[in-house]
């Protein structure tokens, strides 16, 4: 898929445009993780499933951590949801975009991947910190907002209840190594509104 795509900027395999070097990288990261685990990403094996050079990958990404928490962050990232009016419906549309992104080929094994190299004694602990907090910023916010609005609990704890938003798909997915499902999704809805919401 990564070949096909850089042949068709009608350069030569090793030298893609530049516009294609992060997505052609980013899909090596994710291909290779899927397919070796970890221990199997090394710059020399993205290089030459990318088709580019090592330099051009270092330019970017100076070190293997900072390599794959692109590549997590390339398939799930930040998101952003409208003012629906009602945080159980904003809540339901963060879960839902992020099973999608949860069932899609590789993202399994990548966030295994990312979630043990956060654990390593050798690793920049707020590299992963930072990512984590740009993935569940989008929680905090429409908790935030609910309390504004009126409709989630003024006493909420606002981390406490992103982490258990964020908690459930992760652990089924990593944890129990099954993919999450919308049954999991309608019973974290539920529950998560029962807790904070003042109309509960």
């Amino acid at each position: 898929m990564v070949e096909k795509r850089i042949r068709g900027t009608g350069r030569g395999p090793g030298r893609p445009r530049e516009e294609r070097v992060t997505p052609a990288v980013l899909d090596a990261v994710v291909e290779l993780i899927a397919e070796r685990g970890m221990a199997g990403l090394t710059m020399d094996a993205v290089a030459q499933r990318a088709g580019v050079s090592k330099p051009a990958i270092y330019r970017r990404w100076p070190t293997k951590q900072d390599l794959v928490i692109a590549a997590a962050e390339s398939r799930v990232g930040p998101l952003e949801v409208p003012d629906l009016g009602d945080f159980g419906a904003e809540l339901r549309r963060i879960l839902e975009t992020r099973l999608v992104e949860y069932r899609s080929p590789g993202v399994a094994r990548l966030m295994a991947g990312i979630i043990g190299s956060a654990a390593e004694t050798d690793a920049e602990r707020s590299a992963y910190g930072a990512y984590s907090a740009r993935v569940m910023g989008e929680t905090r916010r429409i908790l935030e907002r609910g309390i504004d609005r009126g409709d989630v609990r003024p006493d909420t704890d606002v981390r406490s209840v992103a982490t258990m938003v964020a908690s459930p798909l992760v652990f089924r997915l990593v944890g129990e190594m099954e993919l999450p499902d919308s049954g999991l999704v309608d019973t974290v809805v539920e529950l998560i509104s029962r807790a904070v919401t003042t109309r509960a």
